[in-house]
């Protein structure tokens, strides 16, 4: 059987790439961190910062609060932390809801 390569996960991503897959300035992203203690991305010894998977996902839940929903940062720090959900849990729905979403605007742009 011949071999079959698994797809590369990349496990690190640097605060500008968050950043593009966000759509704001790394200012932003660096501010959010400052004010949500629950992000806490690694750093090297130059003190740049390495985003995981789990940091992207929780950057989105909050981009998708205060950006899309109008939360104020203190207002989604409080839904956050007062949900009965895990973090992880709600990201991945936003996620999935957004996944969603993507595929029947692309049926309907798709009509004739």
């Amino acid at each position: 059987m011949p071999y079959k390569e698994k797809p590369i996960v990349k496990k690190y991503f640097t605060i500008g790439e968050v950043a593009k897959d966000l759509g704001v300035a790394t200012s932003l992203i660096r501010f959010w961190e400052s004010q949500f203690d629950f992000i806490r991305p690694k750093k090297n010894a130059k003190g740049n910062r390495k985003f995981t998977q789990d940091d992207l996902k929780k950057l989105r839940l909050v981009y998708h609060l205060v950006k899309e929903k109008g939360y104020t940062l203190s207002g989604a720090y409080e839904h956050i932390k007062n949900s009965k959900e895990s973090i992880d849990d709600k990201a991945e729905m936003v996620n999935s809801l957004k996944n969603i979403r993507a595929f029947f605007e692309e049926m309907k742009n798709n009509l004739p």
